[in-house]
C-alpha cells in the first residue's frame, strides 16, 4: 500500500527577479523554480499549493506551501536537497510532515491570517543598496498623519477602493486585524495583518497612505475612499519593491516550525 505523505515547507525568496509566485508558461516564477527543484530532488513531478500568491517583485520572508508525495525523506533532507537545486534568491527554510485528508492541513485554507510588511525608504536621495528591497519616497512623510489614516482601515470593510481590476476574489469584504507604522532611521516599516488580502490591496493602500503622509489629503480621506468603493478615486498602485509576505498565521495544532521573528530583514 502506498503511504502518501503531506509535507509543509517554509519558503523565503527575493522576488525582484521573478514574475511573481504563480506558474507561467515561461517558467520564470517562484512556483516554477520550486517545483523544478523538487522534481530534481525527488525525480517526481509534484505540484505545490501555497498560502497566498505574491506579485512580480514582491518578496516573502515565510511563504508556506504543501505537497503530497510518496517520497520518504527526513525533514532536513527536504531542506538541503531542494535548496541544492534552487536559485540563490529562493530557499526552503524548514520542512515538516502535516496531516492530510479532508480535515488535514492545507497551506491556503488552514491559514487564519496573513501578515505583510512594507519597507519604505523616505529620504531625499534614492539608495542604490535598497533598490528592489524597499520602496522610495523623496518627499518628507508625516508618520502621525499616516497612523491616524490607517485606523480607518481596521475591522471588517469592503475594500473595493483598494482592489485591482483583475482581482478574482469572490468578495471584496475583508477584516483588517492590525496595522502598524513605525520609523526606523530613514525607513518607515508598515505592517498589515488581515484575514486575507485582495489582489494589490496592500500596494493600493500604501499609495493612498503616502498621499496622506505627503499632505495631499487629510487622514479622513481614507474613510471616504472605503465608503465610496471606487478604485479610481484612490491613489495609484505603489511599487512592489518593499513588499514582503512576512508571515502566514496558523493554529498551533499544526505544529509548524515557523520563524518567531517575521521582521528579520535588513534595513539601515
Amino acid at each position: 500500500m502506498v503511504n502518501m505523505k503531506r509535507i509543509a515547507l517554509g519558503i523565503e525568496y527575493d522576488g525582484s527577479r521573478w514574475r511573481g509566485w504563480q506558474k507561467q508558461p515561461d517558467g520564470h516564477t517562484v512556483q516554477d523554480q520550486l517545483e523544478n527543484a523538487i522534481f530534481r530532488f525527488t525525480q517526481t513531478r509534484i505540484p505545490v499549493a501555497c498560502a497566498g500568491r505574491t506579485d512580480a517583485g514582491v518578496h516573502a520572508l515565510e511563504q508556506v506551501v504543501h505537497l503530497d508525495t510518496v517520497v520518504d525523506r527526513e525533514h532536513f533532507s527536504w531542506v538541503r536537497g531542494v535548496n541544492s537545486f534552487l536559485d540563490a534568491s529562493i530557499a526552503v527554510r524548514w520542512a515538516c510532515e502535516v496531516p492530510s485528508g479532508p480535515d488535514g492541513f492545507h497551506a491556503r485554507s488552514s491559514a487564519i491570517a496573513r501578515r505583510y510588511r512594507y519597507v519604505l525608504y523616505n529620504h531625499a536621495v534614492r539608495s542604490p543598496l535598497l533598490k528592489g528591497r524597499a520602496g522610495w519616497v523623496f518627499r518628507p512623510l508625516s508618520l502621525d498623519a499616516m497612523q491616524e489614516a490607517s485606523r480607518f482601515l481596521l475591522g471588517e470593510h469592503d475594500f473595493s477602493a483598494f482592489r485591482a481590476a483583475e482581482c478574482q476574489a469572490i468578495s471584496p469584504v475583508k477584516t483588517m486585524n492590525h496595522i502598524g507604522i513605525e520609523r526606523q532611521g530613514d525607513c518607515l516599516v508598515f505592517t498589515f495583518e488581515a484575514s486575507a488580502f485582495l489582489h494589490h490591496m496592500v500596494r493600493n493602500i500604501m499609495g493612498s497612505l503616502i498621499y496622506v503622509g505627503k499632505g495631499d489629503y487629510e487622514p479622513a480621506w481614507i474613510h471616504t475612499l472605503l465608503l465610496g468603493k471606487d478604485r479610481n478615486k484612490a491613489a495609484p498602485t505603489f511599487m512592489p519593491d518593499g513588499l514582503y509576505l512576512a508571515k502566514v498565521i496558523y493554529d498551533k495544532k499544526w505544529g509548524l516550525p515557523q520563524a518567531t521573528d517575521d521582521a528579520a530583514f535588513i534595513i539601515r
